[in-house]
């Protein structure tokens, strides 16, 4: 792999990392510090491609941006619903009044996590947690807040939108770009292709250095998302080996089919690691130190619980693993013997 820049853009300002593709970068407040969002030129305009958390410091950010602009923007791409990515898309919709395009499912979700639960039970995230084996007091801890941080960083989400489908072509001013999905980080997350630059908007998809978070959360406890995104990931491989990547993380590399190969044997890594371990019964919370090696904050296990589900789902649905519930209502896993 090869990184096309020695550093991280600053915020508030701009840099063309290909003809008629601006690269910007907005802080994040937690250990992933930094988001890289994209502006493609559109005719005499700029569409956007991720916005950022929906905050009053990333607002700020993004008037600065809008004066250094030579056009209007004339569009918002959102690749996928997490809030670092959507937060401030439809106040940028909505502002200049322009279309908002994302795919069907994670527009909707978007639209049902920004609704908040409306009164219902959170029992279920508790039975989440209680077969993960976490502590009484741990899980009062990650499910004392409900749902309610989404709405708090994500602007309104626009009541209509224009739809983002696998393969369709988006065409932006004289560039035809490919909207290519991939699942498992989320359920139908957009990439763009240009194919006449050889350049891929890859979001969370496909990052270097680290790895996107496939989880199975407490809204779909037995999702199938590392399955979703080990079949979506060798699509990529098509595309030709010089593409430039543009991530939501870290730096813009060259380097397609290598990444791929090494995201796959990532998560092999751990399938075998889980399999090894679970030759006598685990727990999901006893099996958490074989695949993350630091110590986890409260946030962080949240999304370490949830991509250990997903690994254990996967062992499952493929017959390496069984799983039953104990006496205490908590999942165990086993080793099936060959």
């Amino acid at each position: 792999m090869e990184y096309l820049f020695d550093e991280q853009v600053k915020p508030g300002k701009l840099v063309e990392v290909v003809d008629g593709v601006l690269w910007l970068t907005m802080p994040l407040p937690f250990e992933l510090d930094h988001i890289n969002l994209y502006l493609i030129r559109s005719g005499g305009g700029w569409v956007v491609v991720d916005t950022g958390l929906g905050t009053s410091g990333t607002k700020a950010l993004w008037e600065e941006i809008f004066e250094q602009l030579d056009g209007p923007i004339c569009g918002v791409i959102v690749t996928h619903l997490h809030p670092d990515h959507i937060g401030l898309a439809g106040w940028i919709a909505d502002r200049f009044h322009v279309p908002f395009y994302m795919s069907q499912t994670e527009y909707f979700t978007a639209r049902a996590f920004g609704a908040g639960r409306n009164g219902a039970s959170i029992d279920r995230d508790i039975q989440y947690y209680q077969r993960a084996g976490l502590e009484a007091e741990l899980i009062d801890q990650l499910t004392a807040g409900g749902n309610k941080g989404y709405s708090s960083v994500v602007s309104p989400i626009p009541i209509s939108y224009t739809r983002l489908k696998h393969k369709m072509t988006l065409s932006l001013g004289q560039d035809e770009w490919e909207v290519i999905v991939g699942r498992g980080h989320s359920p139908e997350h957009v990439c763009l292709y240009n194919g006449k630059k050889r350049v891929l908007i890859s979001g969370d998809h496909i990052l270097p250095i680290i790895t996107p978070n496939i989880g199975a959360y407490s809204t779909e406890p037995d999702a199938s998302t590392l399955n979703d995104y080990l079949t979506t990931l060798p699509q990529f491989k098509s595309l030709p080996s010089d593409t430039r990547v543009l991530p939501a993380h870290k730096l813009p590399f060259v380097g397609l089919h290598q990444r791929v190969d090494e995201l796959i044997e990532h998560h092999n890594n751990h399938l075998s690691a889980l399999v090894d371990a679970c030759q006598t019964p685990q727990t999901l919370v006893a099996l958490l130190p074989v695949m993350f090696k630091r110590k986890l904050s409260s946030r962080n296990m949240v999304f370490a619980v949830a991509e250990c589900m997903s690994h254990l789902n996967y062992l499952v649905e493929q017959g390496q693993l069984t799983r039953y519930e104990n006496n205490g209502g908590v999942y165990e896993f086993s080793a099936l013997t060959k």
